[in-house]
């Protein structure tokens, strides 16, 4: 639950742990799938597949953090938009991406190995 103030605002701390959680996870979610990734490459892909359910439950933290912000926000501006939180909204939008692609590669040297 997010917690807002009496003026119905997120306070500074508040937003700053929420956005430490993102860009945590968002990384140990980038991080998993890049190990992932090293591990196709070895042909491992029962490896690979289990660092991949990693990524994915890292970044599922991360979505429901933002999907929370969102509903808490209901486009009132009641979140205030910093240079920290577009950074960690960045690091996540990139996760997504980075996973989407690993997911594609790992297809790929399956292929080629087989």
């Amino acid at each position: 639950m997010i917690d807002l103030d009496n003026n119905g605002n997120l306070s500074f701390d508040d937003l700053e742990e929420i956005v430490m959680g993102l860009i945590i996870n968002s990384g140990k979610a980038r991080s998993f799938a890049y190990k992932a990734l090293e591990q196709a490459k070895k042909g491992q892909y029962l490896e690979a597949a289990e660092l991949m359910e990693q990524s994915k439950l890292a970044l599922s933290d991360a979505h429901k953090v933002q999907t929370k912000m969102i509903e808490t926000d209901m486009g009132e501006g009641k979140i205030k938009v910093s240079l920290i939180l577009a950074h960690a909204q960045d690091h996540l939008m990139n996760t997504m991406l980075a996973k989407e692609l690993v997911t594609e590669f790992i297809e790929l040297y399956k292929k080629i190995n087989s």
